[in-house]
């Protein structure tokens, strides 16, 4: 971290259980998606649907910085894991991404617009950058009601360039807002490298412009980057305003399933996947001797029997009715809409 995140960060715990439960929960967001990726060349997702291979760390050492009973997270399209962390049942993520009224968000969001108030996770946004304001607000309605909840606030390196993020980050200092914006820095905004976005590529420094607490963080090691998300959150929490991040990581997967990925090389991606962070968290595991052979391949067919059973609750769902249209539009009732 850099000098300006002048507090000493908050201490915790790494254990064989967090190890393990790192390796489950990683293999179970790596292989689900790995499953939305098959079901979409079969047509059975529809629309837009862009993975989050590669970036898991990030979210794993996330939940370990956080309360998820009370704390909030928001980020943009990249959505189908972060509220499986969250609590959501990977069912309900699976039937929303076949469009099934059993869905998180009632088959009506698909895969760019995940919701889940009863799990703190508030989407699942499609305008780059749309949803950094919204993080702001979460934080202040939890301000406003005296809440001492933090919110987590997700974006690209593509969407820092918008200028709703500069007012944000104005007002969030001004205001010291409990929320942490987090940058996922993975290399590329759609097909746009880091380099050609900016005059340099340290996208952490944004935040010095309004003496927010701001530092870059490998974002392919989910302990540099549960520190630094406990650090940020505990001064939140404390009444100590926002904190900027930025998570250097790497998608494996192209910007959406149909990326052909002519901006880089097979040999980059190649060089970049020596250092996945399940891989990484699995040798440790075997290396430390946390785990039998078997106990991982227990750990595995367990994954793989989670993502076939969240298919199948998907395929045997069915789609909102007709009349569903006419729900969830207007916040009172119209007399011309018949229930």
């Amino acid at each position: 971290m850099q000098s300006n995140l002048l507090e000493k960060m908050a201490k915790l715990k790494f254990t064989k259980e967090t190890y393990l439960k790192w390796y489950e929960d990683m293999l179970l967001w790596r292989k689900f998606e790995d499953k939305t990726g098959a079901l979409y060349i079969q047509q059975k997702i529809r629309g837009f649907l862009h993975l989050y291979n590669g970036q898991e760390a990030i979210l794993a050492g996330s939940i370990k910085a956080i309360d998820p009973s009370k704390d909030k997270m928001i980020t943009a399209y990249r959505d189908h894991v972060m509220p499986i962390a969250m609590g959501v049942s990977p069912n309900n993520i699976m039937a929303e991404l076949y469009g099934k009224v059993t869905g998180t968000s009632g088959g009506k969001g698909g895969s760019m617009h995940m919701f889940s108030k009863e799990f703190n996770f508030y989407g699942g946004h499609g305008i780059v950058g749309g949803q950094v304001p919204l993080g702001a607000g979460i934080a202040f309605a939890d301000q406003y009601n005296n809440s001492d909840a933090v919110t987590l606030c997700y974006m690209g390196d593509g969407a820092v360039r918008q200028g709703a993020i500069h007012e944000t980050f104005n007002m969030a200092m001004n205001w010291s807002l409990p929320v942490v914006f987090i940058c996922e820095n993975n290399g590329y905004a759609m097909g746009t490298s880091v380099e050609r976005t900016a005059n340099h590529s340290d996208i952490w420094k944004l935040g010095l412009a309004y003496d927010m607490p701001c530092g870059p963080v490998d974002g392919m090691d989910p302990v540099a980057v549960a520190e630094a998300v406990k650090e940020a959150v505990d001064r939140a929490r404390k009444g100590d305003g926002p904190t900027f991040l930025e998570m250097k990581t790497y998608r494996f997967k192209g910007h959406s399933m149909s990326d052909a990925q002519k901006y880089r090389t097979k040999d980059e991606v190649a060089e970049y996947q020596k250092i996945d962070p399940i891989s990484k968290v699995l040798e440790l595991i075997e290396d430390k001797k946390w785990a039998s052979k078997q106990q991982i391949l227990d750990i595995q067919a367990k994954v793989k029997a989670t993502v076939q059973e969240a298919v199948d609750f998907a395929e045997e769902s069915a789609f909102p009715p007709n009349d569903s249209l006419y729900k969830n539009v207007y916040a009172e009732e119209y007399p011309f809409i018949k229930e």
